[in-house]
């Protein structure tokens, strides 16, 4: 027998779509311009990275974080269990992609989108490991 989403399985799934969404577009931006002017990227964010412009980034962020929470959300809410691995990978794959962006060009606080994405990656890891979502899906 099948029960109900919990609440706490369909904030994931917001939260992935969420993700799902900002990836896609944030990419198509980059890749769009990978100097990142359009979108107020400076280019002086890549001085120590190991990019010459955002392209790469753009791909990661348009596939990875992207097209990759797309395919996980549909899992979901197709009740796939191996969506739930899924999202804890997709979970982890954003706070080090937010961890790695601060060791590389440093904490932005203004737009504050590391602070914003680093804790939609905690909480996506935190559902995705939660009592009532594991039940739901084991």
């Amino acid at each position: 027998m099948r029960y109900r989403k919990t609440f706490a399985i369909h904030f994931l799934i917001i939260c992935v779509v969420i993700q799902a969404l900002s990836g896609l577009v944030g990419g198509t931006w980059l890749l769009a311009d990978p100097s990142g002017g359009k979108i107020g990227l400076p280019s002086s964010w890549l001085e120590n990275s190991p990019f010459p412009d955002y392209t790469i980034p753009g791909v990661i962020l348009f596939t990875v974080l992207g097209l990759f929470p797309l395919f996980v959300a549909g899992g979901l809410i197709r009740d796939n269990k191996k969506a739930l691995i899924a999202a804890r990978l997709l979970g982890f794959a954003l706070v080090i992609w937010i961890a790695v962006e601060i060791w590389i060009i440093g904490y932005q606080p203004e737009p504050p989108l590391q602070l914003i994405y680093g804790i939609l990656g905690i909480v996506i890891v935190y559902l995705a490991y939660s009592n009532s979502v594991n039940n739901y899906y084991t």
